[in-house]
């Protein structure tokens, strides 16, 4: 039994899919895979009903009615890792965006280094990012500005969806008070972690644009990172304050 298990939520990732599960099996870590796909019409979940057959109980899948939002993926998924017993619950993307071999090293952050929540970071000191145009990359950069700005929070790389949470995290928050479904989800749930005070590490990495597939980025999706910031500030500071997010 492995007490690492990652979750990757996918939507139309057929190029990627067997690549990427291969990529995190083959690593010196025993991890497990949660995949949770939003009905994804291109097949993808076949595709890793086929990958299970060939598997000894440590690829999941959890297949869902339709496209219900990253953040609900993802807390479906912690929901799952904590009724399982997983003790290291890690987010990757599907798209090699991150490195799979940075998931040890998030890992280690938590495991040896005292971090209850390590981020792959591409804003702390070493992180970069590869093949993006400048536009984009100054968007993500001042995204994160804009949000240390609005909360105070200590984190560079505020909008991260490459991360390892430690058991108690996860346990500790309040789920249901997770407003945030888009990629401000990812703010949310930093927010939520340091207001409950837990040990944060920014890990560097490089992030690489996707080679395969489709961004799901969207017009709505930033509007929600710009404005759901506000949103969640409010709520916070309306909602009791320390107490907001804390699993009662």
């Amino acid at each position: 039994m492995s007490n690492c298990l990652v979750i990757l939520p996918t939507y139309n990732e057929k190029e990627n899919i067997s690549k990427i599960i291969a990529a995190i099996f083959d690593l010196p870590i025993n991890f497990h895979i949660l995949i949770i796909d939003d009905n994804s019409p291109d097949g993808t979940a076949d595709i890793v009903k086929g990958i299970q057959s060939q598997r000894n109980g440590d690829l999941f899948l959890e297949q869902r009615t339709g496209k219900l939002g990253l953040g609900t993926a993802y807390i479906h998924g912690f929901k799952w890792a904590i009724a399982k017993g997983y003790d290291y619950i890690f987010e990757i993307d599907a798209d090699f965006s991150h490195n799979p071999k940075d998931l040890v090293r998030l890992y280690k952050a938590c495991s040896e280094e005292g971090a209850d929540l390590a981020i792959g970071s591409r804003y702390t000191k070493g992180g970069k990012v590869k093949n993006w145009p400048l536009g984009r990359i100054l968007i993500s950069y001042f995204a994160s500005i804009y949000v240390k700005i609005i909360t105070w929070i200590p984190v560079n790389d505020t909008t991260a969806g490459f991360v390892c949470y430690k058991r108690k995290v996860i346990e500790a928050i309040n789920l249901d008070n997770i407003k945030c479904i888009g990629y401000a989800f990812q703010i949310e749930m930093k927010f939520a972690t340091w207001k409950l005070g837990f040990k944060i590490k920014e890990v560097p990495i490089t992030f690489v644009d996707r080679i395969e597939g489709v961004s799901k980025m969207s017009s709505g999706i930033f509007n929600e990172a710009v404005f759901g910031v506000l949103r969640m500030q409010w709520r916070y500071l309306k909602g009791k304050a320390k107490g907001f997010y804390k699993k009662i």
